[in-house]
């Protein structure tokens, strides 16, 4: 009994018994995430006081956190479970139930049941888009596919469904006067995000720039901030439609890039990742946050 005491003095202390720590850097991405949550309900507020053209820039800055917090997990390779997790639960409050409470308070309140009906959909089609994109995410796939996206991502989508705030506080068009259309419109937007159509992400083109290509690359990103500052609704609605313009093209050439893998050419090796950045396909394998099954990234 005196040796096994002994022992325990020693400092042989259980390792079960030991708190498990956590790097501080698996916080950083899950900060963006709950900034972007914090938007999508405050954009709900904005909503329900008639601040429209705030709930709208709301709605906008939580696509953007939302972006970035993906980002940031691979550049601190800080993707987990948990991560992806809360990511899809903030998406679904962000991307689907605020902008459907924004566009009914804003123009399909008339309808009542009928305008109720369309938001539902809408709302129901993120969280099944959100569902179908976490089951997807251990699916083995090539390379180049992870230039696409199955249907229009929630983010996307969320602004999309937005398009006739845009032209109507644009003053292109009065579509708030227009309720029914617009409620055929949202669940439009929302049969995009539920189907299987291929739309482009562009993840694999940001991975690398040409050195030339360094300079107007930054200079056009400058100008696109600027309109969108000075002139919001109307960058928005062109952003929208150029948007809506690219998915048959991207349909097109998911095909083209398909029948080439088929046949043995075309994109099917993966280039060396960029200094800086972390390339990590849907299986690999990162630490977790907690005790769940290693961590995948998101869109």
């Amino acid at each position: 009994m005196m040796h096994r005491r002994g022992a325990w003095r020693g400092g042989d202390r259980p390792r079960r018994m030991r708190p498990k720590m956590v790097p501080v850097r698996y916080l950083v991405p899950n900060f963006f995430t709950l900034l972007a949550l914090c938007a999508g309900i405050t954009s709900i507020r904005a909503a329900i006081e008639g601040r429209y053209d705030l709930a709208i820039g709301l709605i906008v800055l939580a696509a953007f956190l939302d972006g970035v917090d993906g980002r940031v997990a691979r550049a601190l390779k800080a993707q987990s479970r948990f991560g992806a997790e809360l990511d899809s639960l903030a998406d679904f409050v962000s991307f689907g139930v605020a902008p459907a409470f924004l566009i009914f308070m804003w123009a399909m309140a008339p309808l009542k049941d009928l305008g109720w009906i369309a938001v539902l959909v809408f709302a129901s089609a993120a969280s099944l888009r959100l569902a179908r994109f976490n089951a997807a995410l251990d699916e083995e796939r090539p390379r180049w596919q992870g230039n696409f996206f199955t249907g229009v991502p929630a983010p996307a989508g969320a602004l999309l469904v937005m398009l006739p705030l845009y032209l109507d506080g644009s003053g292109l068009l009065p579509t708030r006067s227009w309720p029914f259309p617009v409620a055929l419109y949202v669940v439009l937007v929302a049969a995009l995000m539920v189907s299987t159509l291929p739309t482009y992400s562009g993840k694999l083109a940001g991975e690398r720039i040409a050195r030339e290509y360094v300079a107007p690359a930054l200079v056009l990103a400058a100008f696109a901030m600027a309109m969108l500052v000075a002139y919001p609704h109307a960058t928005l609605a062109v952003a929208s439609l150029a948007y809506l313009g690219l998915i048959p093209i991207g349909v097109r050439r998911f095909l083209e890039l398909k029948r080439q893998h088929a046949a043995g050419v075309g994109p099917v090796t993966s280039p060396p990742p960029v200094e800086g950045t972390t390339a990590v396909e849907p299986s690999s394998a990162v630490p977790p946050l907690t005790g769940a099954p290693p961590g995948e990234t998101r869109h």
